[in-house]
């Protein structure tokens, strides 16, 4: 941990709010700009000498990931019910955020994804909306983010890729057994497999490492500072030009707005839960598409109700969901994938949405295996398995070292009615209101993540495997959900959105909101390159109104 440090008394030109895949692009686009930066982190500031392979901490407690135990999350299916306390959301808390721990796919949305609602049609039961910005005007930002962080895969590959103006950084990572087994399945089946893309070095970057194919990947820390994290990549270019504070352990509770309307700072717990207001000229809220619309929602005032942001009554809105299948599949000599990352082999196939299906949807589906030893062992066996026992015990010394998945990433809808509110009775351990979850699926997601594993089964069956199973695909299977978007849509129309094409409120000129939350649709799911891309356009955006007056 690098960097000047403000004064609380000292009106940065902005707070940051938030640290991870949008927080840490835009503190280094603003501190490299010339502008002073604060940014607020409510975890801890890590290192790669605090990682560790350590199972149960980091896939069965909250090791890198936000704790229901001070932070409690209440779900239910409709507001109808009784919201009960669940785990249903899960999301990186500390500098970094969930790049620190992520599997690190990297894919960029198609150029129909911005305009589906004009594609595909109206669907009944959603608002299926078209984005107010096309892929042509985020691409250069793909670009800027896949050579600023980092990311390995092989331009022209994928036949259903969007053009680009440059290839990727770095060549693609090696292909795994599953890679090898899923390439061949899929082109046996006329399909076309390419290099998954990947937010991992393959070579050597930018001072950094490449990956060691360690396996411990997915829910972990990269102690190789090979995966492009803006822990390991953009913070540190951020807090090297003397004009960006990095402050981790800082809960924000409120932002503060003057009787002119504008942002003024924001309060927040230090870590030891003291309240400090921090003045600055403009606010940007990266939290994530759950914690972003929480703080609007409490942040309200006498000028602001509802909350602010809040006069469409759309913040918190359209929560879109973490939603696939997973198959699995044995096969008759050892494959040993729990070495190497997760996926490493890709299909967009059966991405596009096709209304011959009879519904709305598609899938981006990889071939990885996202187990652990003591994971597998819980849940990793197929169904009929026993579940303990010397038998047991066989086959799951057999199976973990021979077993792979195909898994589908698959359309979420925007639903009105599944949204992020404050629970009115459960507090969190600040005294602040618990995030209410309110969420089910459209029949149309469903009906995708049916048919996408009929796929995947085909898959593993040509691919060869001696027997194939699916794991279950109910609301409690697809808990936590990880993919945290749509909560404060993007738009022209200020009655039928929450921030501007530049990510930027309709309501608070010098209060920009940019991370999940912004989605108007979620394409196959695997945002964390669009919302970085949406971040550098953001940010260029507010580095031009700033340098115009129109912020302070």
């Amino acid at each position: 941990m690098t960097g000047v440090t403000f004064a609380t008394s000292d009106a940065v030109d902005f707070l940051v709010i938030g640290a991870g895949a949008a927080g840490g692009v835009v503190a280094k686009e603003l501190a490299t700009a010339g502008f002073s930066v604060i940014v607020l982190e409510q975890g801890p500031y890590l290192g790669e000498k605090d990682f560790s392979h350590d199972e149960v901490k980091y896939k069965f407690t909250a090791g890198l990931t936000n704790d229901t135990k001070i932070q409690p999350i209440l779900y239910r299916k409709s507001e109808h019910e009784q919201a009960r306390p669940m785990k249903a959301l899960e999301y990186g808390r500390q500098v970094g955020g969930g790049t620190v721990h992520f599997t690190s796919n990297y894919w960029r949305f198609h150029e129909s994804d911005f305009h589906e609602r004009s594609v595909f049609g109206e669907v009944s039961g959603a608002d299926l909306a078209d984005w107010p910005i096309s892929y042509a005007e985020l691409e250069p930002y793909y670009t800027k983010a896949e050579y600023d962080l980092g990311i390995s895969g092989l331009a022209g590959a994928n036949p259903f890729e969007a053009p680009r103006s440059k290839p990727y950084p770095l060549p693609p990572m090696p292909a795994k057994s599953s890679g090898v087994l899923f390439e061949r399945a899929a082109k046996k089946l006329g399909l076309h497999p390419f290099p998954a893309p990947v937010a991992i070095l393959s070579q050597p970057y930018r001072g950094r490492a490449a990956c060691v194919n360690c396996g411990f990947c997915e829910s972990f820390g990269c102690e190789m500072r090979a995966k492009s994290s803006t822990l390991a990549s953009v913070i540190p270019m951020a807090e090297s030009t003397g004009r960006c504070e990095i402050r981790p352990n800082c809960y924000v509770r409120k932002i503060e707005t003057d009787d002119a309307g504008r942002a003024t700072g924001a309060v927040y717990f230090d870590r030891n839960r003291r309240e400090i207001f921090q003045r600055a000229k403009a606010v940007f809220v990266c939290a994530n598409g759950a914690e972003t619309p929480k703080l609007l929602l409490l942040s309200k005032s006498k000028r602001f109700p509802h909350g602010l942001a809040n006069s469409s009554g759309l913040v918190g809105k359209y929560l879109m969901w973490d939603i696939g299948g997973e198959a699995q599949g044995l096969f008759e000599h050892p494959l040993n994938e729990y070495k190497g990352i997760q996926a490493t082999r890709l299909i967009h196939d059966y991405y596009a949405a096709d209304p011959k299906r009879g519904f709305y949807g598609g899938a981006g589906i990889d071939a990885r295996f996202d187990f652990y030893p003591a994971g597998f062992a819980l849940d990793g066996l197929p169904p009929d398995a026993p579940k303990w026992g010397a038998e047991y015990k066989k086959l799951f010394e057999t199976y973990f070292t021979r077993t792979m998945m195909v898994m589908a990433h698959t359309t979420s809808l925007a639903v009105a009615k599944n949204t992020i509110t404050l629970d009115r009775d459960v507090k969190d351990a600040w005294g602040l209101p618990a995030v209410r979850v309110t969420y089910d699926y459209h029949s149309d997601d469903l009906a995708t993540v049916k048919w996408a594993l009929q796929k995947q089964l085909e898959i593993l069956d040509a691919a060869g495997a001696q027997k194939s199973w699916a794991q279950p695909y109910d609301m409690a299977a697809m808990m936590p959900s990880r993919h945290l978007m749509g909560t404060c849509r993007m738009g022209h129309d200020p009655r039928t959105s929450v921030v501007n094409a530049h990510s930027r409120t309709h309501d608070i000129p010098n209060l920009f909101l940019v991370d999940g939350s912004n989605f108007v649709t979620s394409a196959r799911q695997q945002p964390t390159a669009t919302i970085q891309a949406l971040a550098y356009r953001a940010a260029d955006h507010a580095i031009a109104s700033a340098k115009r007056g129109e912020l302070s």
